[in-house]
């Protein structure tokens, strides 16, 4: 993929961290630098992705991917969102298991080549929430592990926090999966139906038994 094929907002994302990390180096700002270059780097692997596996990404996919990894790391950390306003780290939990439980659906319908009348919607759905709740929780140890190797404080209250974001992420997760679920029923759930639909136009090689 070319630089003009991402979204803008996925481009203005980058050239910010560019500016940023410059000026953190120059300044002696090396937390600062630190938090920049790997925001970078994790917006990047839609990338490698896309050119390792020849999967194609909506851009409302792929845009949603670099702001959330923006909001997390850069604002998150490097500028306080998480101390100056109290919802931040709910909104981002909550709306990153959404996505990671369209991403589990996906990925289980694929395995059944977009076959909807051979798809158990139940079995599928699932699949997709465990595989949401399982990232969410992965995210939970690296919160951990960069609290204790970096001194950041991604946790917060500690447990509490961790209890708290692990339901935020149940309740996304099954937002997520239960679209996949009513989508395999013929059923639209807003705009998250149609980012399958489109996900699923874009690869079709995928899904060769999709009868929609």
């Amino acid at each position: 993929m070319q630089l003009r094929d991402f979204p803008h907002v996925t481009r203005a994302i980058w050239a910010v961290l560019l500016v940023a990390l410059a000026l953190a180096l120059i300044t002696g700002r090396w937390s600062l630098a630190f938090v920049s270059l790997a925001t970078l780097v994790l917006t990047l692997l839609p990338v490698l992705f896309v050119e390792r596996f020849q999967v194609r990404l909506p851009f409302s996919f792929v845009g949603a991917i670099s702001v959330f990894v923006f909001a997390t790391i850069f604002l998150g950390e490097a500028f306080d969102f998480y101390g100056r306003y109290w919802w931040w780290d709910l909104f981002l939990h909550g709306g990153s298991a959404i996505g990671f439980g369209l991403i589990g659906f996906l990925f289980v319908f694929a395995m059944f080549e977009g076959d909807q009348y051979a798809a158990p919607p139940v079995a599928v759905a699932l699949m997709a929430f465990c595989f949401a709740m399982t990232i969410g929780a992965t995210w939970e140890i690296f919160e951990f592990a960069m609290d204790e190797l970096f001194g950041f404080n991604m946790q917060k209250t500690g447990l509490y926090d961790t209890m708290g974001d692990l339901m935020i992420n149940a309740a996304g997760a099954t937002l997520g999966a239960g679209t996949g679920f009513f989508w395999l029923k013929g059923q639209q759930l807003g705009g998250l139906s149609g980012v399958i639909s489109e996900f699923l136009r874009l690869n079709k090689g995928f899904f060769r038994k999709l009868r929609r």
